[in-house]
């Protein structure tokens, strides 16, 4: 089975998970996948797929693997019991193959209860692809490309450049993942000498000593559009319930699901000072860089005691270029996804697969996320999108 773990996930889902137990334990959601890439048939896999999730369902966490969770300094210890008795159950989610050939996957349920299933199901869908169309991987080409992307990380002037794996829900393989890391790790090395930084991926954190990375997801800001008391205010409430969890840990706010514009008319000093930075993922990073240092300037802070966060499709040219650009002017972090965990070769033959889980509705009410990139947003009611840009005054091109 391709899941074996319960934390062969992302770390925000458990610092969300968290914040729902403690905060939001009767909220209602509903998830929907979509696969970007035109012309990918699904369908044909969706019984491996489903034979997969059932599998996935049928876990439950280790004891190792909770004193792991208990040992990081922001996890409660209400919540790892919580977990200790936490099984996912299969009657939430739906896969259903489209005569398109499409798949329509619908998760369903309590939030507490549904929110540890995007990843593992994403990580799954790519993994039953990609056994299934590339059944003799070139993984020497993989090999190559990965040696390339770490010769250009030591370039010269690049030692206190650091990355991060970002890549769990776009792997080619879980084994491919592992030996990615690996290398990554001799090669590069971590701790403060070292330029691997950690991984969000918890499972491969704990089983070799890495720092695991995260903080919160799009979905929890989105969940907060209908928890909130009033839609306008629903990203303040959100990071105000945030600081409210963690007190000052794990403060890093994700800058992008109303868009920038109004993201800054939000992030006022408070919450400048409360957090130790922002998080980039969409639209065009060198400006929102300028754009964020300029902000904390404007509200008296000094933007060398703030980190930014790049993480939108980042490739290790595009990573060195926005180091080279803000290097001493901020403290930087880059999370690189797909272009570690999924670059084995050239298209036609190997193309990655663009795949996302996102919330739709919490509590019965549409939410949605107005991207800073066309076509990253998902939501299917076109009323509510329209009053969610009227209400944050954003242009109707966003």
């Amino acid at each position: 089975m391709i899941i074996t773990s319960l934390l062969d996930t992302d770390l925000y889902k458990f610092t969300m998970m968290q914040v729902v137990l403690h905060q939001f334990p009767g909220a209602q959601v509903e998830y929907r996948f979509k696969c970007r890439n035109p012309g990918i048939n699904l369908a044909r896999y969706a019984s491996e797929i489903r034979d997969e999730v059932r599998s996935l369902c049928s876990l439950h966490f280790q004891d190792a693997e909770l004193a792991y969770l208990r040992s990081l300094r922001f996890i409660k210890s209400d919540f790892v019991d919580f977990l200790g008795l936490f099984k996912l159950n299969e009657k939430y989610i739906t896969i259903t193959p489209l005569p398109s050939g499409e798949v329509e996957i619908s998760i369903k349920g309590p939030w507490l209860h549904t929110i540890l299933f995007e990843i593992p199901v994403l990580a799954i869908i790519n993994e039953v692809y990609f056994r299934n169309i590339a059944r003799v991987p070139d993984f020497m080409q993989g090999r190559k490309r990965l040696d390339d992307k770490i010769a250009l990380l030591h370039g010269e002037g690049l030692a206190a450049l650091k990355i991060a794996d970002y890549g769990t829900r776009r792997r080619f393989s879980k084994a491919w993942h592992e030996e990615v890391l690996r290398v990554l790790v001799a090669r590069l090395g971590t701790g403060n000498a070292g330029q691997f930084a950690g991984t969000s991926n918890v499972l491969f954190a704990m089983k070799l000593g890495l720092t695991p990375l995260g903080t919160m997801a799009h979905e929890y800001l989105q969940a907060c559009q209908a928890l909130g008391p009033r839609l306008r205010d629903s990203q303040v409430f959100a990071f105000e319930s945030w600081a409210k969890e963690y007190r000052g840990d794990l403060g890093i706010a994700l800058s992008d699901v109303y868009g920038f514009d109004a993201f800054l008319r939000d992030y006022d000093m408070y919450f400048c000072k409360l957090f130790d930075g922002t998080r980039h993922d969409s639209g065009d990073p060198f400006a929102w860089g300028e754009r964020m240092i300029e902000h904390y300037r404007k509200n008296r802070v000094d933007p060398q005691t703030k980190t930014l966060i790049f993480s939108d499709g980042l490739t290790v040219p595009r990573t060195i270029e926005l180091y080279q650009r803000f290097q001493g002017r901020c403290q930087l972090a880059f999370g690189i996804g797909t272009n570690l965990t999924n670059d084995l070769g050239d298209p036609p033959a190997h193309v990655p697969l663009q795949i996302v889980i996102k919330m739709v509705r919490c509590n019965g009410q549409p939410v949605a996320k107005l991207s800073d990139a066309p076509g990253k947003g998902m939501c299917d009611d076109e009323k509510y999108l329209a009053y969610l840009r009227q209400v944050f005054e954003i242009s109707d091109h966003a």
